[in-house]
């Protein structure tokens, strides 16, 4: 597009796709690294706190079958089956002309699903003395994202922009592969954290969730990911939200 309008990437050429792959092998280092992070802070936490939460994992054997239930289905969502209705909500949503000062707010309004936000909010909460919330936001958030980057590495599902021609790409270009959304599996991973433990009344029950949504909806209007993708990150956001509420009231006596 014109103007300094948003980016019209074109099929890429086979050699442009395997220089992507080349650069995609970075991911395994970050899946290393997010591993050595959650090695890191479980050594971290004293002892009875390790204890009372290997109990409350024990005592949710359940939902966690239903969450590798949960993997498997998703997983069955990269087949071919539903690929052409994912293409059209996609070009309908992501191909459209917008006013650049959309572009501007959509960009920004996608940011809070990002990884860094969320270890910014366990920041802060650690200095307002809510150390609970804070290390629930650490631990869920770097398993969260540990899941994430294994079923993205299985599913190999290519972003739009490599396999759907015009289409819009607001910001960078982001690396790897596309299933499911990380940004909308973190926003509803936060969003249903911060329910529980602050249980904000109906009213701010909504509007937590309207962000949500709309960082959910941000990652086709970027270019980022297809809507079977933004739908896989509510549902795993939400059940890791969910498991992570659970196990709270088994670990709440955290010594630091």
């Amino acid at each position: 597009m014109k103007d300094g309008g948003p980016e019209l990437v074109p099929v890429p050429s086979p050699a442009a796709r395997r220089s992507f792959w080349d650069a995609r092998r970075r991911r395994p280092a970050f899946l290393v690294f997010l591993l050595a992070g959650l090695v890191a802070f479980l050594i971290w936490l004293p002892s009875v706190t390790r204890a009372s939460l290997w109990s409350a994992v024990r005592a949710q054997r359940g939902l966690l079958f239903l969450l590798f239930l949960f993997a498997l289905v998703t997983l069955s969502l990269i087949w071919k089956a539903g690929q052409r209705l994912d293409s059209r909500v996609f070009t309908l949503i992501n191909t459209q002309v917008y006013p650049k000062w959309l572009d501007r707010f959509m960009w920004l309004a996608t940011q809070p699903g990002h990884m860094l936000v969320a270890f910014f909010a366990a920041i802060v909460y650690f200095l307002l003395g809510r150390r609970g919330l804070a290390a629930e936001i650490v631990l869920g958030t770097l398993t969260l994202w540990l899941l994430v980057e294994v079923i993205k590495m299985l599913s190999s599902r290519a972003r739009p922009y490599l396999t759907l021609d015009g289409t819009r790409v607001v910001g960078v270009r982001e690396m790897g592969n596309s299933f499911p959304s990380g940004h909308t599996s973190q926003i509803f991973f936060l969003v249903t954290l911060f329910v529980h433990h602050i249980q904000p009344g109906t009213a701010g029950i909504a509007a937590l969730y309207a962000v949500a949504v709309l960082v959910g909806i941000t990652r086709i209007y970027v270019g980022a990911h297809y809507p079977r993708d933004v739908i896989a990150g509510v549902v795993l956001g939400s059940v890791w939200g969910l498991l992570a509420a659970m196990v709270d009231r088994y670990w709440l006596l955290l010594v630091f």
